[in-house]
């Protein structure tokens, strides 16, 4: 599966042709540092996930409830993120249209929407949820968390690597 087949090419093209997708581009050194602060911020992102995930299936000693856990890890959650985000959307811009043309960047957004659907059902939109994340549904989202942010990683990759998921 390809984004291609879903949004036209001129879109794509546009992308590449804002300032950052040309800054990007076209610097010596952008793109490097850019996608270095991206995988840091991913690092930092998995690791306040796994660390509630793991919470959630019941693993390791812990002191404060998984709601507790998970409103004192948002904070940096949400940075993380921000940070992801920033970083991301020029990254893609920069390269737009090879990427329309991934499989590997196609599975990686589709990974990214159902982890993102099932940390929002984690941290609560409110937090009258919080009591939710105990019990079996902590543990199912907590195993759901881990496997769809295992393969947001997993697909951003293999975009390195496009023969990996080829579609012949």
């Amino acid at each position: 599966m390809r984004f291609i087949r879903f949004v036209p090419t001129s879109f794509f093209a546009a992308c590449e042709h804002t300032w950052p997708g040309s800054w990007i581009r076209h610097g010596q050194w952008t793109f490097a540092i850019t996608e270095t602060f991206h995988i840091m911020a991913l690092g930092m992102l998995l690791g306040t996930i796994v660390v509630l995930d793991l919470r959630l299936l019941g693993l390791g000693p812990w002191k404060q409830s998984s709601s507790e856990f998970a409103s004192d890890l948002l904070g940096w959650t949400w940075a993380a993120f921000a940070l992801m985000v920033l970083t991301g959307v020029p990254l893609f811009m920069s390269e737009a249209q090879r990427l329309g043309k991934s499989g590997p960047f196609f599975y990686k957004m589709m990974f990214l929407v159902v982890a993102l659907v099932v940390q929002a059902m984690i941290f609560g939109i409110n937090s009258g949820r919080g009591a939710a994340l105990s019990g079996r549904t902590g543990k199912v989202l907590g195993a759901l968390s881990l496997l769809s942010w295992l393969g947001v990683a997993l697909a951003g990759r293999a975009i390195a690597f496009p023969f990996l998921l080829a579609q012949h």
